[in-house]
């Protein structure tokens, strides 16, 4: 993950992105106290930061063409970095006041200086964009953060009626989902 925000961050020419997909729970905890699946995923989703979501685009376009799926950058280090934009995830309301900053010697560049900054999804704020897409994948990475007890499925729960309101029906099959685990 640290390889990808750097990555990113250059490709951009910005010293801040957001990782949003399932990657950025690394952001919280280790690999080694995460169960399997929730490591399995060989691609880094990256939000790159922009004036507005056209900007968003572009910028996460140049990131999909250096480093996304069948680019040399994954064929170089098994992984690629896809730009998303605003639209790729469902986020509760405060999700930006809570996100956790990652900023480390692994996400600087070679010489040192700058020093890149990425902001993962908080642990639950993930779980709630997860349950919103609703993918076998993404119920699956969610019960084992569950089993795990490395997240509150009463934070997931209040949480997730604060989507944006077109949502609605993804929320309210997330919350039939969740109730099993309150």
């Amino acid at each position: 993950m640290e390889h990808a925000i750097r990555t990113a961050c250059q490709i951009v020419g910005q010293p801040e992105v957001i990782v949003v997909g399932s990657q950025s729970i690394l952001g919280t905890f280790d690999e080694g106290q995460l169960p399997p699946n929730a490591t399995m995923s060989l691609e880094v989703d990256i939000l790159p930061i922009g004036s507005d979501n056209a900007e968003v685009v572009r910028l996460a376009d140049l990131i999909e063409g250096v480093a996304g799926e069948f680019s040399p950058f994954e064929e170089l280090h098994g992984f690629s970095i896809d730009g998303v934009d605003m639209e790729t995830s469902t986020l509760p309301d405060g999700w930006r006041s809570r996100l956790v900053k990652v900023q480390n010697a692994n996400t600087a560049a070679p010489s040192g200086d700058p020093q890149f900054t990425g902001w993962c999804l908080d642990k639950e704020d993930l779980c709630v964009a997860k349950l919103c897409a609703f993918r076998e994948k993404d119920q699956n990475f969610v019960a084992a953060l569950l089993e795990a007890e490395l997240v509150a499925a009463g934070v997931i729960a209040e949480r997730l009626p604060t989507v944006p309101e077109r949502y609605i029906p993804a929320t309210e099959r997330a919350l039939g989902w969740i109730r099993c685990w309150l």
